[in-house]
C-alpha cells in the first residue's frame, strides 16, 4: 500500500508565478516541480547522485556492451529544426541538456519535446544514427 502524501496549497503572486513559468519545461513541469528543483536540489529524485540511486533502465544495455557511459542519444525534430541530446550515464540513466536525469528513455524525451513519446523508438545513437534504442533493445532480448 502506497503512503499518502498530504497536498498543501500556497498562494503566490503573478510575479512569482511568471518566475516559476520561466524556469519550467512547458507541458512537463508543475509549479511544484520547479520549486522542488530550485529549492530542494539535494532531495530531488531526478538529481540524486549516482551513488545513491538504483541503476537506470539502460544498465542492461551497458552490461551487454551495447551502450557505455558517455554515449549520446539524439532525437531530431526536422519540422521544428530541433535536435535533442541525452547522455547515457555509467549507471544507465539519461542526462538531458539541462542537467536533469531520468531512469527511463521516454520520460527523458518527454521532458525535451513536451509530449508523450516513445524514447526507445525515437532516440538514435549519435555515433550511428541508423540504430535506434529500440534496435538495441531487440538485440538485448535476442531478437536480432
Amino acid at each position: 500500500m502506497e503512503a499518502v502524501v498530504p497536498k498543501r496549497s500556497i498562494e503566490i503572486d503573478d510575479e512569482v508565478f511568471a518566475f516559476l513559468q520561466s524556469r519550467s519545461e512547458p507541458l512537463v513541469d508543475t509549479p511544484n516541480d520547479v520549486l522542488r528543483r530550485l529549492l530542494l536540489k539535494d532531495t530531488d529524485p531526478t538529481t540524486t547522485s549516482a551513488e545513491n540511486r538504483r541503476p537506470g533502465d539502460l544498465m542492461p544495455f551497458i552490461k551487454a556492451g551495447l551502450l557505455e557511459g558517455g554515449d549520446k542519444l539524439i532525437h531530431v525534430q526536422p519540422r521544428r529544426g530541433l535536435t535533442h541530446e541525452a547522455m547515457v550515464t555509467a549507471d544507465g540513466w539519461l542526462e538531458i541538456e539541462d542537467g536533469r536525469v531520468f531512469s527511463k528513455p521516454s520520460p527523458a524525451l518527454k521532458a525535451q519535446t513536451g509530449v508523450d513519446i516513445n524514447g526507445y523508438g525515437k532516440y538514435v545513437l549519435e555515433k550511428n544514427p541508423e540504430v535506434r534504442l529500440q534496435d538495441l533493445r531487440e538485440q538485448l532480448r535476442g531478437g536480432a
